[in-house]
């Protein structure tokens, strides 16, 4: 299961979050893995069940 980062991106830009959506966009991968970043998507108060692509291998 991966997360489109883009998907991370937009839910902290409808946030008002524009510079941490900046940084996911710089220092993330394309295709996030949840349990490698859980930490981090705990921190940015996002639940990877929220975000996940139904199309995710």
């Amino acid at each position: 299961m991966r997360i489109a980062r883009d998907r991370i991106v937009t839910a902290l830009r409808d946030r008002g979050q524009q510079a941490r959506a900046d940084w996911v966009e710089r220092e993330l991968p394309e295709r996030v893995d949840p349990a490698k970043h859980s930490g981090l998507l705990a921190t940015l108060h996002l639940n990877p069940a929220d975000l996940v692509d139904a199309s995710s291998p």
